[in-house]
């Protein structure tokens, strides 16, 4: 046996977190007891509720169960948890069920979590239960999803800082089985359950929000590990964004990005983190760090302030603490030679990162502006920075050699030398280094080695001549270096091009394009503000597609425009494109031509398709009224023979009467719903919604239901809908009048269950059912499936559909449990 609990120690408390209810909490717990037991533990059950489900009563079987309290409270006996009996029988484990219970008034705590409060304090260990709709934080979502408030709740810290938590959790499909077996509820209750509360969707969403909050909870632990164990590298178990804020106006910008960086994965942290340095950006506006903070909170994050002399360390070393998996900076705001000098921020944090993602965003904010044309270069800005340097060092370190040795009659050999100079400087840095480095090495020359010396004037023709061809040689290479460097460069964007023209023409001949694909992707290729396909017409021109703003609704109010047929036209708001760029966006405009002729052919076969419905309807029409519509009047017609004859007695004359008003019935039903049906198509229906109780109208539509056919069970706390009375008691009317039908004599139950914002109508019938694949046919106009009952056009559901669409709502069907077909027509909530 373990040894009593001593008086200093703090119970431990273990939760057994179940996703939703009828998961196997409660059976799980006990399974630990009888485990614990067997090892020699002293394990008593404090408080065990079985709900009558056999398989947990067989659980408790031989455990010591603590006598309950009794309470009487406005004459009605309760019974709750002894806690005193507890801790004076002092084990080591207790069990105590259902953890966000509230105890009844007149009991030592409000709440069963404050019992165990005190039990853990007198130093004994507790096993407990809770589902995840009890939690304080998920209560509204729970509501939302649901449509149900749980009335008791546990604050979630109770349960966060248990020192072990255990997820009891079943696959929805699994669970649902087990509600239909009558392993949870009473039989009674199944339908009702299966068909509100333990919908598919709503044991999904619980069961995602369950597997969420206890990985919050096992990141905590995680984190504790590695503060303990002294672990500084990250560890990627989930996605944290953070965002490097400045308090400058790109701040806003570089938030969102990571708003929408963290929304890509299930789950993710956002966290802004502002340095407060004495260097980098040295003021910052106070108003800004406020909008900023409060732009954090609305989209989900945390907003942090740190202390750092040096503004990238700082974010590192905030990120590695946080375990963070991707860093978010913006662009340097500082000009062009200040990054050249001092770098920038986003480049020290790609440095000092490690494993850390770092993603660099651009904003309006970000310096430097367009280069000047004669600074255009192929080669990349390291290069020509570094040609720069040498064009204007290297010269002056050769005229500090070749002055140690100087001889008058070697000029052609410092020519050479200077040539050699300035081509590698060409190598490196291109056209405009390679000249600095000429006409330096050409002043030098003329100054310290042709005669006369120390002078910028020549004195033999031979060495101007000699001069004024290293110039020309100097220039003349460069070129030839800065020249290949274009071609190459053009010769990348060729390909580039050729693979943007294919990937286009791929997508437009497969049919996966269209005209507002065509003009984003061209905005994006060439970089321009907006992008506008416009149509020319007798009123003028029209935009078929756009991206970008501001767009263009003229051809002359953009800066590049290019034909795509007789009456399209691409026009490109922006810079102005180069000679080149013209063939691309040629070969845009053929394909932008290919897709609005793909536009056409499927409008004209989306109207051949209406046309041939049309015609289809039109068929059974006249089929319906060669036939369906004949036997009622036959039968009429024979009725009203047999009575005029006058031959008959008085039963035959009361069967033939019945026989008339039920074909005139039939008759009225049928041309009700045909033009039902006509008014449908032609949008005459305008229903008047208004706030309605179902109380008043779901009696008046089971109402013509042969006594004891229909059960209606709707509560009288149902709230107000809004909808059309009349349109509505139809609906229900056929949906009900089917299901009795088809219901094998068993009574159709007629439910309402409460939705956040809406009401459903459940119309349940034990009949055959309807399979899946053909569910939504049997909406469609004259389809009857297997129905081969007299009188019918297949029309009834295609009106009940229809009307339930006028009047805002949706209807459905599904599977009952344990067979037959429910119908679910969703009508929305009135407002307030």
């Amino acid at each position: 046996m373990d040894a009593d609990p001593g008086a200093g120690r703090r119970g431990r408390l273990t939760v057994y977190l179940g996703a939703a209810p009828g998961v196997g909490k409660t059976y799980a717990m006990l399974g630990e007891a009888r485990r614990r037991c067997e090892r020699g533990t002293d394990v008593v059950v404090g408080y065990v509720e079985t709900h009558g489900r056999a398989q947990t009563v067989g659980q408790l079987a031989d455990l010591e169960v603590v006598p309950r309290k009794v309470i009487d409270y406005r004459g009605t006996t309760f019974t709750e948890m002894d806690t005193d009996a507890v801790i004076a029988r002092a084990p080591t484990v207790v069990l105590v069920d259902e953890l966000a219970h509230t105890n009844v008034p007149g009991s030592r705590h409000e709440k069963r979590a404050q019992d165990v409060a005190e039990i853990r304090a007198a130093g004994i260990d507790v096993i407990t239960t809770v589902n995840i709709q009890h939690l304080e934080s998920l209560n509204d979502e729970v509501e939302r999803i649901t449509g149900v408030r749980q009335r008791e709740t546990v604050p979630d810290e109770v349960v966060r800082t248990a020192d072990q938590i255990q997820l009891v959790d079943m696959p929805p499909d699994a669970l649902r089985r087990r509600m239909a077996h009558g392993n949870i509820y009473k039989p009674e209750n199944i339908d009702a359950s299966l068909t509100s509360y333990f919908r598919v969707g709503n044991l999904t969403a619980l069961r995602e929000l369950a597997l969420l909050w206890l990985a919050d909870r096992v990141d905590d632990a995680l984190g504790d590990y590695r503060r303990a164990h002294r672990i500084e590298h990250t560890w990627p178990t989930k996605e944290r964004i953070v965002v490097a804020v400045t308090g400058g106006a790109e701040s806003e910008t570089l938030l969102r990005r990571g708003a929408r960086l963290a929304q890509r994965a299930a789950g993710s942290e956002l966290l802004a983190v502002h340095v407060i340095a004495t260097d980098g950006i040295s003021t910052t506006d106070d108003q800004r760090i406020a909008r900023s903070q409060q732009l954090v909170a609305s989209l989900g994050g945390t907003f942090h302030s740190v202390v750092g002399e040096e503004v990238s360390e700082a974010v590192v070393d905030f990120a590695t603490g946080a375990n963070a998996t991707m860093i978010v900076v913006g662009v340097s705001r500082h000009g062009r030679l200040r990054r050249l000098f001092t770098g920038t921020t986003g480049d020290r944090v790609a440095q000092l990162a490690g494993a850390i993602d770092v993603h660099l965003v651009t904003h309006d904010e970000s310096g430097g502006g367009g280069r000047p044309r004669w600074y255009l270069s192929p080669l990349s800005r390291q290069r020509q920075v570094a040609g720069l340097l040498l064009g204007a060092l290297l010269p002056v370190l050769l005229t500090v050699l070749l002055t140690r040795f100087h001889d008058p009659d070697q000029l052609p050999l410092d020519v050479l030398l200077f040539l050699a100079l300035t081509v590698l400087v060409a190598l490196v840095g291109g056209l405009v280094p390679a000249l600095l480095a000429a006409l330096v090495g050409f002043v030098l020359m003329n100054w310290f080695f042709t005669p006369p010396l120390n002078r910028l004037t020549i004195a033999e023709p031979e060495n101007l001549v000699a001069l004024l061809v290293f110039v020309a040689v100097a220039v003349g290479v460069a070129t030839v270096v800065d020249r290949a460097s274009r071609r190459a460069a053009e010769a990348v964007r060729a390909r580039a091009e050729a693979a943007t023209v294919g990937a286009l023409s791929r997508s437009v001949l497969t049919g996966q394009d269209t005209a507002e694909a065509i003009v984003e992707r061209l905005r994006e290729t060439f970089g321009q503000d907006a992008v506008s396909l416009l149509q020319g017409g007798p009123g003028g021109w029209r935009v078929v597609a756009a991206s970008g703003a501001p767009c263009a609704s003229s051809p002359d109010e953009g800066a590049t425009r290019v034909g795509v047929d007789d009456d399209h036209v691409l026009v490109l708001c922006g810079s102005p494109l180069r000679a080149t760029d013209r063939r691309v966006l040629e070969a845009f405009a053929v394909q932008t031509s290919l897709v609005l002729e793909y536009r056409r052919l499927r409008s004209r076969e989306e109207r051949a398709a209406a046309l041939e419905s049309a015609e289809a309807t039109s068929t059974a029409l006249l089929r319906a009224v060669s036939h369906d519509l004949r036997t009622p009047l036959a039968t009429m017609r024979t009725a009203v023979d047999g009575l005029v004859s006058g031959s008959l007695d008085a039963d035959d004359r009361a069967e033939l009467v019945e026989a008339v008003d039920s074909s005139t019935e039939q008759l009225e039903r049928l041309i009700d719903n045909l033009l039902d049906l006509s008014r449908l198509r032609s949008g005459l229906v305008h229903p008047e919604l208004r706030e309605r109780s179902l109380e008043e109208v779901l009696p008046l539509a089971v109402a013509g239901q042969p006594p004891g056919a229909v059960s209606l069970e709707v509560d009288e706390d149902a709230p107000m809908v809004a909808t059309d009375a009349g349109l509505l008691e139809r609906v229900v009317a056929n949906l009900v009048g089917n299901a009795v039908r088809h219901s094998g004599g068993t009574p159709v139950r007629v439910l309402a269950h409460v939705l956040p914002e809406a009401v459903e109508i459940l119309v349940v019938d034990r009949g055959p059912g309807v399979p899946p694949e053909q569910r939504e046919r049997m909406f469609e106009p004259f389809q009857r499936l297997d129905d081969t009952s007299p009188g019918g056009l297949g029309l009834g559901l295609a009106v009940a559909r229809g009307l339930t669409e006028a009047v805002g709502g949706s209807l459905a069907a599904e599977d009952t449990p344990g067979g037959g077909l429910t119908m679910v027509l969703s009508v929305p909530r009135a407002a307030g």
